[in-house]
This record gives C-alpha cells, structure tokens and sequence, in this order.
C-alpha cells in the first residue's frame, strides 16, 4: 500500500452538526471523508463523500463498509456520531421507545464498530472515535435513557479498547457538554406523556433552550475529534469544551452529596 495514500475516515451522521463539522475537520486534515446519513444528501465543496446508511440495519452497514472498502482498500478511522434523545421522564417512554434510542445510540456503534473491525486488524492499525457526552458520567433528569445509552457506550467503548489495543486498534471516547447544534430541536417526545411530569418536562426543555444560546460550536468538538484521531498515543477519553472539563472535574473530585445537590439546583428540582 503506498504510503501517500490519504488516510480513509467514515463519520456517520455527519450532514449537520458535530458530524459535518468532524468531516470538515478530517478532510481539512488530510483525510478521506465518507460521510453517512439516512437519507441522500451531498455537501458543497466535494471534499466529503456523503453515503446512506442507516445504522440500524446491518446490511446497510455491511454495504456501506464494503464500498469504502472497494474504493480505497482501507479504513483508518470510523467516528460514531450518529445519535438522538428523548426529552422526558424516564417512565413516560414505553420499552419499545427506549429500544429504538438504544438501537441508534448503542447498537448502531456496534453495528458500524463490528463492520470495520477486520479490515482495520488486517491492517495492523485503526482508530475508532465514539461521540459520547457529559451525560455519560453524570446523571441527566428528564433525560436519563440518553444519558443511560451513553453510560452504556463509555463501559463498551473502554472495555474494547482493552480488547483490540493488542491488534493496533484504539478505541476513544470524545465527550462533549451542550454543542450548537440542533440536538434540542431534534429530541423525541415521549410516547406515553404522563401529566405530573409535564411542568418538569417543560422545565427542562426551557432549561436546555437557554444553554443551547450560549453552548459551544460544534467545531469545538470537531477539534477534539481531530486530535483524538491523530493522537500517537491517544487518551480513552477527551472532553469537548470548557463546560464539559468543569463537569468531569467536578464528577471525579467533587463529594456525591455536593455534586447532587448542585444538580438538583441547576435543574430546580424539589428536595
């Protein structure tokens, strides 16, 4: 394989976002960028090659690999960013609502991770970022199976790495706090509405509006993205943005009884 060879990046939901931003960012970098979305789309400057793939399929995903594959003999490096919340009371979502989150969220990482495992072992190398949050190491009210898709992330994303680091493969986490994107825009409503949350859901849907005036750009993350990716000897985890270093500061020193206390504040929860 010739060593001028660009380095071959996929990043999946990436037609808006921290996922356009990150494919900017690489291709910017010197790498090849296949972008993924549901639906066709195409981006102007040609720089990044978009592709569908709905990562809740596995034939998709083996589709898309295998045109990446077919064009380029390789893949360096895969970012999972591809991911949506719901907004509500953990009750209010029906088994079958919170399965579908999990499916984009989790399953879809694995999906995509499992897919390009072997032509990255083959190689010898590979670097696979997996877009988490601060609410993967926190707590989230009105939010928690968000948060509990990315709990689960960082404790597969951390286990692998152990697994496949002996392959030449690595495996990071990239935590962002609020990004500016359209994230809050985008949330799921619950689909079984319960009318003694519906002041606290409002609440934090008011509560996450205002952050999101003054949160950081998705570039922001994009940057982190880039370094976890080139990284020699990259680190299991990189947090995005000033808010997200003060919180996983706070969540690794702070006492449980003061880190909850402020929480409930912040979120002007009762008790």
């Amino acid at each position: 394989m010739s060593t001028s060879q660009p380095k071959t990046a996929i990043v999946t939901g990436a037609s808006s976002g921290i996922g356009l931003a990150t494919a900017r960012a690489l291709s910017d970098a010197g790498y090849r960028v296949f972008g993924t979305s549901r639906r066709a789309t195409s981006l102007p400057g040609g720089a990044v090659t978009m592709l569908t793939c709905d990562i809740t399929d596995e034939a998709s995903v083996a589709a898309l690999v295998e045109r990446v594959r077919d064009e380029t003999g390789r893949i360096d490096l895969l970012v999972n960013n591809a991911g949506f919340g719901i907004s509500g009371g953990a009750e209010e979502s029906s088994v079958a609502q919170a399965k579908d989150l999990f499916d984009v969220n989790l399953f879809g990482v694995i999906r995509t991770t499992r897919a390009v495992l072997p032509a990255m072992r083959a190689a010898g190398s590979g670097r696979i970022v997996n877009i988490s949050s601060v609410l993967g190491l926190m707590p989230a009210p009105y939010m928690a199976l968000y948060a509990a898709s990315k709990h689960a992330l960082e404790g597969y994303s951390e286990s692998l790495d152990h697994e496949v680091r002996g392959q030449g493969i690595r495996i990071v986490l990239v935590e962002p706090a609020y990004t500016r994107t359209a994230f809050d825009q985008n949330q799921v409503a619950p689909d079984a509405k319960l009318d003694l949350y519906a002041q606290a859901r409002a609440d934090a849907e008011r509560t996450l509006r205002t952050v999101m005036a003054t949160a950081d750009a998705p570039e922001v993350v994009a940057r982190i993205v880039v370094a976890a990716a080139t990284a020699t000897a990259p680190r299991r985890r990189y947090t995005a943005g000033k808010v997200a270093r003060q919180v996983s500061l706070l969540r690794r020193f702070a006492p449980a009884g003061l880190f909850d206390k402020s929480l409930r504040k912040q979120m002007g929860l009762a008790g």
